[in-house]
């Protein structure tokens, strides 16, 4: 009989339409501000209408082929997908100067990629004119057999000619990265409290106030009402920082079901790493978020690290998300899967996988749940 059950937010509680949007803004910027790479500065610009932005994000994530792609994978964290979208485009930019620009090639690939290199590489492509080819993006890595990250190692040796480690991990330029993400995302007057460092291009409102909810505010609200009414635990186990887990859900009025200990967020994933750099990510598909869910924050890192999987009562533990790395998450803690087909994910997907349960909307884990303890 299920007691606990553990939310993931995106594709499930509030739609991930933004979180998307402001992830193809991030690797447009990166690609084309004077900041960065300035490849066509004149296509970028701080404030994009909604059927611009549309015309962006259908360009650099390929229709959304690219999204799917990276979520039939296992990959679950945005950041990750920006990183993986970016270092593919700049390393098919330098494989169209290698000709000429070896040396500086092979001098870039030696060490972290800093906003200073790409402030060089901006200089040495401005001679040239490269082309953007998000379309190469799938082509090239449904031949990967390695992790993604470590499959733009392999890619720079093959199609630059240097052997290089730098692109494994979340190095230097993923966090830059992350940091325009954030910027997009959050907006000038959070970025600073989301970042701890201020915009390096400022005039971005934000989505923060502009979140869609899967489900109306009002029946998302029944619903965690009916299932503490009933004497079940809830949770939340999601990929998003803190602040833009907790603002939406003060907004929403949803925060009061909650406790506070069992909302558990990216933020408390990268605090984890930090204190166990030794440990493969603990972001999804690795179980970490939802472990911390389950026993509480309050509960040490090392505890849930070393919590012994599967859980001697997972069948009591229902895990409510939409993508594979959800779905791995509660496999390796021998948890019941319910998959919610508002995320990217399929049903066919759902099914080949076995998930326990497919739900057309988050609203039915009430009737799949009752349906145990009555």
């Amino acid at each position: 009989m299920v007691q606990t059950i553990l939310f993931d937010i995106d594709g499930v509680l509030l739609s991930e339409e933004r979180y998307f949007d402001a992830s193809a803004l991030t690797v447009w910027e990166i690609i084309h501000s004077e900041k960065y790479l300035g490849l066509g500065a004149d296509q970028f610009k701080t404030t994009f209408n909604d059927e611009e932005i549309a015309s962006i994000r259908n360009a650099v994530f390929v229709n959304d082929r690219v999204l799917k792609f990276l979520k039939s994978k296992g990959l679950n964290a945005n950041w990750d997908m920006i990183y993986l979208t970016f270092s593919f485009q700049l390393i098919q930019l330098l494989s169209q100067i290698k000709d000429k620009e070896q040396a500086k090639i092979s001098e870039w690939l030696k060490n972290d990629i800093d906003r200073k290199t790409l402030l060089e590489i901006n200089e040495v492509l401005s001679k040239y004119d490269p082309k953007v080819q998000f379309d190469l993006f799938i082509p090239e890595f449904q031949q990967s057999e390695t992790e993604l990250f470590d499959f733009l190692n392999i890619l720079a040796e093959k199609k630059l000619g240097v052997k290089t480690e730098i692109f494994s991990g979340k190095s230097v330029l993923w966090s830059i990265c992350e940091h325009v993400s954030q910027e997009w995302y959050v907006g000038d007057e959070y970025v600073l409290s989301s970042t701890g460092r201020p915009s390096v291009q400022k005039g971005k409102k934000g989505f923060l106030t502009d979140e869609q909810t899967l489900a109306s505010r009002e029946e998302i609200s029944r619903l965690f009402q009916d299932l503490t009414d009933a004497g079940l635990t809830i949770g939340i186990g999601t990929g998003r920082p803190e602040l833009e887990t907790i603002k939406p859900f003060e907004y929403l009025q949803w925060l009061k079901y909650f406790d506070p200990n069992r909302i558990v967020t990216a933020d408390n994933v990268l605090v984890a790493e930090k204190e166990h750099q030794e440990c493969e990510p603990l972001a999804k598909p690795h179980p970490y978020t939802y472990i911390q869910a389950l026993k509480g924050k309050q509960t040490s890192v090392e505890s849930c690290l070393k919590e012994q999987l599967p859980l001697e009562h997972g069948d009591q533990i229902l895990i409510v998300g939409d993508s594979f790395a959800d779905l791995l998450a509660a496999r390796k803690m021998g948890c019941q899967f319910a998959a919610v087909l508002t995320g990217l994910t399929g049903r066919k997907e759902f099914e080949e996988h076995r998930a326990d349960f497919i739900l057309d909307s988050v609203l039915d884990v009430k009737s799949i749940v009752f349906s145990m303890i009555r």
